[in-house]
C-alpha cells in the first residue's frame, strides 16, 4: 500500500518517524486529499514507530486509529510526524501530525497499538 500511495519514510528512529505523501493519486472527487489517505499515512507512520519501540522480537498491530481532518490540502507533498505519547510494554500510542506542503496542519491523528510476542516461526 505505501508504494501505490506515494509513502516515503524520510526519518526514524524511536522517539520520532517522519514520512511524506503526494495528494495527487490521493484525492476524492473533490480534487481534495481523501480523508482515508490521511489514515493510511498516519498508520503507517504511527505503526512504524511501534514497531521500532516493540524491538524485533516483538510485533505491533493496530488497534485504534483516529484522525480530524482540520483544512484541505490540494496539491504537493503533505508531510507526517508521527511522535509518542505512551510507550509501554503492552501498549504504544503516538500523535501523527499531518501538514501541508505550507506547513499547516491538515489532520492529527492518533493511533494505539498492541505489542505482541512474535509469533512462533516468525
Amino acid at each position: 500500500m505505501w508504494h501505490r500511495m506515494g509513502i516515503k519514510i524520510t526519518e526514524y528512529g524511536p522517539d520520532r518517524v517522519v514520512g511524506t505523501m503526494p495528494v495527487s493519486g490521493n484525492r476524492q472527487p473533490y480534487g481534495l486529499l481523501h480523508g482515508g489517505a490521511n489514515a493510511v499515512l498516519a498508520e503507517s507512520l504511527g505503526s512504524t514507530a511501534a514497531a521500532l519501540h516493540a524491538r524485533p522480537e516483538r510485533i505491533a498491530v493496530g488497534l485504534e486509529l483516529s484522525c480530524t481532518h482540520h483544512r484541505a490540502a490540494t496539491e504537493g507533498l503533505v508531510t507526517g510526524v508521527a511522535t509518542p505519547l505512551h510507550q509501554g510494554s503492552s501498549t504504544a500510542t503516538y500523535e501523527i501530525v499531518i501538514t501541508d506542503a505550507r506547513g499547516k496542519r491538515t489532520c492529527s491523528a492518533r493511533l494505539t497499538c498492541v505489542l505482541r510476542d512474535q509469533p512462533p516461526g516468525q
